[in-house]
């Protein structure tokens, strides 16, 4: 088993003409995604590496029954074309746009309130589940292998560090989600936690967090009261440099709130073991299993 995506995924990928659609289409298909459609205004009638490409979602949804998204529309379109798939019913939405405005995602989370759909991101990495060899996203597939460890992450490039230092140590991962840096996102660590914590194949999970907000303190709190699971974290942006703004936008301390120390401590009185750097993140995870 594994969360959010699987064998039974049928994806289609919104923006599929253009380069980095086209690009990751094939490293998806590649890997073994099941790409059933794809979406760009005006191409409708084209094919992207054998996928029929459609005008419209409500196109793909019905021609291909499409039941997840992969966005790859550029950021001024970006809240639009989540909401699309949204308003298609689009089970899982998976938004690899960086760039879009704050205040566009704060009307994209209000219209998804009442709407069945999921969204990671944007300005994400997307999802992997290795076992299912399902791949939503831009990650590099071959470092993955099949496993127990969920994982977590803000941080694209940390994901793939992570993973990798997972894999070398022969430790599997059950789903990898990477949710995105922005200050709004989609699903949060909190949200990933909660359906890990209901994934029999899930044994443990590893939490990457970063400096700003208050994310990972609120996940610590669901751990400590929810999690039956082990749970290791690493918390990036130790040595970030005070009053500099610096990595993504979600990274802002303001008022003291949100240190990568104030992190930690908070983490380790929930009872989850934090790595000290990243190259410890494995070897934090291997202490839990």
């Amino acid at each position: 088993m594994s969360i959010l995506c699987n064998e039974d995924t049928r994806l289609m990928v919104q923006g599929i003409t253009g380069r980095n659609g086209r690009f990751h289409t094939k490293q998806c298909l590649e890997y073994g995604t099941r790409i059933v459609a794809g979406v760009s205004p005006g191409k409708g009638g084209a094919q992207v590496e054998g996928v029929p490409v459609f005008n419209t979602v409500h196109q793909a949804v019905q021609a291909a029954d499409a039941n997840a998204s992969l966005i790859f529309v550029p950021a001024p379109g970006g809240a639009d074309a989540i909401m699309e798939a949204a308003d298609e019913g689009v089970e899982l939405v998976v938004c690899i746009t960086e760039g879009i405005p704050a205040s566009d995602m704060v009307k994209v989370k209000r219209f998804m309130e009442d709407r069945a759909s999921r969204l990671i991101g944007p300005n994400c990495p997307g999802v992997i589940t290795p076992a299912a060899k399902c791949k939503i996203g831009i990650m590099p597939g071959f470092i993955h292998r099949p496993g127990s460890v969920g994982v977590i992450s803000r941080s694209g490039t940390l994901t793939y560090e992570t993973v990798d230092q997972l894999s070398r140590l022969g430790i599997g991962q059950s789903t990898c989600i990477g949710i995105g840096g922005d200050p709004v996102v989609g699903t949060t660590h909190t949200d990933a936690l909660r359906m890990f914590g209901s994934d029999p194949d899930t044994e443990a999970v590893l939490m990457i967090g970063e400096i700003g907000g208050t994310a990972e303190e609120e996940a610590a709190d669901f751990a400590r009261e929810h999690m039956d699971k082990p749970v290791a974290a690493f918390i990036a942006g130790r040595t970030a440099p005070p009053r500099r703004r610096m990595g993504h936008a979600g990274a802002i301390i303001s008022g003291g709130v949100g240190t990568a120390q104030g992190k930690i401590d908070y983490l380790r009185s929930a009872g989850i073991t934090v790595a000290e750097s990243p190259a410890d993140i494995g070897e934090a995870v291997a202490s839990i299993i």
